[in-house]
């Protein structure tokens, strides 16, 4: 089970805290995704740390950008790419987002890249369709490469206090992993309150959390009840 706590443009709970409660938890992979001025003190404090994004040269005039290269002196092992906030308010198109992911596998760097489909596509009917064309451009990309994982984030339930049924998690993890056989986290308001039932889906292989990692009860809860579902 993998729970990645992204911390989004916020400062985030103490780093060394945080990794003294986790330090209690077993058969979970924790990963914290903190914004780039907290990367090394993350690092430091022993956490499994991801960026929230990586570019696809190594280097350049790509200002406001970060390069795998650079991730790794700092000691980072990963990073997201895709983010729903990445793709809505930043134009990230499903050919960049594949080429951040293909530039940070080749370096040696973890990948959590994300899917989703929005409310209006979910209404339509589309959301296989949307999920089949994201995840067709990650796998010529990709292909099933071992350091990358996919996070499912139903657009309309992040950030917004809405959640996936269960059954609807399950429906659209299992659609996933049809199409690409990695581990698949469920992103989109995950709590302590909901984390139990939707990371007891056999098909839920972890949460991509948001808010919720920004405490560290709340955070070490959902680390918890992952661990407690494949125990």
């Amino acid at each position: 089970m993998i729970v990645a706590g992204n911390w989004k443009m916020f400062a985030g709970p103490d780093p060394r805290m945080l990794a003294e409660r986790l330090a209690g938890v077993d058969g979970v992979d924790a990963i914290v995704c903190p914004p780039y001025t907290e990367l090394a003190a993350c690092v430091e404090a022993g956490l499994t740390t991801y960026a929230q994004n990586v570019h696809w040269e190594p280097e350049g005039a790509y200002t406001g950008e970060i390069s795998a290269p650079m991730l790794l002196a700092l000691g980072v092992r990963g990073a997201l790419v895709g983010h729903s906030e990445r793709r809505q308010y930043f134009g990230e198109t499903d050919a960049a987002v594949a080429r951040r992911a293909r530039a940070a596998l080749a370096a040696g760097l973890g990948v959590i890249a994300c899917v989703g489909e929005t409310q209006e596509e979910r209404d339509s009917g589309d959301m296989e369709t949307v999920l089949r064309v994201q995840l067709a451009v990650i796998r010529e990309e990709c292909g099933i490469d071992d350091g990358l994982v996919l996070a499912y984030e139903p657009v309309w339930a992040i950030g917004t206090g809405q959640v996936a049924t269960p059954e609807l998690a399950q429906e659209a993890h299992a659609f996933i992993k049809s199409l690409l056989d990695r581990p698949v986290l469920y992103g989109g308001s995950v709590k302590p309150g909901n984390a139990a039932e939707l990371l007891a889906q056999p098909d839920v292989d972890g949460a991509l959390v948001g808010g919720a990692s920004l405490e560290i009860d709340s955070f070490l809860s959902i680390c918890e009840a992952a661990a407690r579902s494949r125990s």
